[in-house]
């Protein structure tokens, strides 16, 4: 069996409404990376649309009190407004203080609710329309900065001339996945066609099945269009995890905070799908269900106030029933 990874996202938006301080997000990160037994740690983005800590401060503090997961970030939705040339250092630096474990889920970051993300764009001069425009242009000007010399670049949004950005990270180049999760019906062939196009792997939140049982087939399809190795393709499923026993009950904790977390996005039965719930036993069942429709590996956010006491089972109970190859 392909050795399947398992990661723990860090709730920074929970710093707002009492589950955790920052002080104790980075300590959880530590305490991940000393357990042995995960693969990665990652945290969530956004400036002003989903107002959070932020992601590249957070990292320079993880960077520092883990020594061996990869730290992840899913996604970027801050990618498309900001500046490519400073980011692209900024992401550099972290390579090289993590020694080389940094992961780039990028993403447009397009929120609808109470046109957040237009209201943040127009700080920036960035229109929604414009985003996935933009990701792909960024995405183009930090691969070629992480590996190139007197870089020239004159495209849509940015142009530079003989750039060449210090200190180059030690990932060459480090890894960028897309995160997209289209409505599966109609299949949304274009925008996950530019994920096996230019990404180095997918990020999903399997809102319902077929967000993984539809669409990944596409994009593997997409992959081979693109003599591309599908095999070799990266497939995080970002995750929840309530470990209470009473199903229904784990599920109405986990969508009130994921309320709290997102305001009112996600319904009860979006909750449910993306929710491993019960025991441990019901709860690595349903995460073995995710590497069975193709996922490569996992990252659970624990979407309890009760994560303290959850996390201990999670690393005691259900990574051990976890079927992960090692």
């Amino acid at each position: 069996m392909t050795q399947r990874q398992i990661g723990l996202t860090l709730p920074q938006r929970g710093a707002f409404f009492d589950v955790l301080s920052l002080s104790e997000l980075v300590e959880t990160g530590h305490y991940a990376d000393e357990t042995g037994l995960f693969d990665s740690v990652w945290i969530g983005d956004s400036l002003l649309a989903k107002p959070r800590p932020e992601a590249i401060a957070l990292f320079g503090s993880l960077a520092a009190v883990t020594s061996r997961v990869r730290l992840a970030v899913g996604c970027l939705a801050s990618f498309p407004v900001r500046d490519p040339l400073l980011f692209a250092g900024q992401w550099a630096t972290l390579d090289q203080l993590s020694q080389g474990r940094m992961l780039l889920a990028v993403c447009t970051g397009i929120v609808k609710a109470n046109d957040a993300s237009a209201r943040e764009g127009a700080i920036y001069g960035v229109t929604d329309r414009s985003r996935a425009a933009r990701l792909e242009e960024n995405t183009e000007i930090i691969r070629r900065l992480w590996t190139e010399e007197n870089v020239t670049f004159e495209g849509e949004f940015t142009s530079f001339e003989d750039v060449t950005l210090l200190p180059k990270p030690v990932q060459s180049p480090p890894p960028v996945y897309i995160a997209s999760n289209p409505a599966p019906q109609p299949l949304a062939k274009r925008a996950l066609r530019r994920v096996a196009r230019i990404a180095d792997g997918w990020m999903t939140t399997r809102k319902s099945p077929e967000h993984l049982t539809v669409n990944l087939p596409a994009i593997k399809e997409f992959l081979v269009e693109e003599g591309r190795d599908p095999e070799k393709f990266g497939v995080s499923a970002y995750h929840n995890l309530n470990l209470t026993p009473d199903r229904e009950e784990a599920y109405e904790e986990s969508y009130r905070f994921l309320g709290e977390y997102y305001g009112p996005v996600f319904s009860r039965e979006d909750t449910r799908h993306w929710t491993a719930t019960g025991t441990p036993e019901q709860a690595a069942a349903d995460i073995n269900a995710l590497y069975a429709d193709g996922a490569t590996e996992v990252t659970l956010r624990i979407t309890s106030w009760d994560w303290r006491r959850q996390l201990k089972i999670l690393v005691e109970e259900v990574i051990p029933r976890l079927e992960l190859g090692r």
